[in-house]
């Protein structure tokens, strides 16, 4: 076989593999969007899933529907669980494999860790 063919072979051959490594990388990250999409909808059902639940167990009894109002000292202890359902929320979303740091914020993590997000969660 003659060096050009040889030469003209790894040359097509490295061509391929160029193309065959882009091709990766776009399936990685479409991948990655399904993924992403697809715990965003998982978290979306269940939240959907404890809403049709919550007025199906109000619509079948009446008396667990009626909540107090003006109860004086409500909205302050309100206001500090809204905080605190902030949190776990977050630290839910962080455990369940997205990023809640500034930088990559709803963003699948891929690699572990994030000491952005965990740094976050340690305030």
């Amino acid at each position: 076989m003659p060096m050009k063919d040889i030469f003209l072979g790894v040359d097509e051959l490295e061509a391929n593999l160029g193309t065959l490594h882009s091709d990766f990388g776009s399936l990685k990250l479409k991948i990655k969007e399904l993924l992403e999409e697809n715990q965003r909808l998982r978290i979306e059902n269940q939240q959907l899933r404890k809403i049709l639940k919550r007025e199906t167990i109000s619509d079948s009894d009446p008396e667990t529907a009626e909540e107090p109002a003006d109860v004086p000292g409500e909205e302050k202890s309100a206001a500090a669980v809204g905080v605190g359902e902030g949190y776990d929320n977050l630290a839910r979303l962080y455990h369940e494999g997205f990023h809640i740091c500034n930088v990559y914020y709803g963003h699948l993590r891929m690699e572990g860790d994030c000491l952005f997000c965990l740094s976050f969660l340690s305030k």
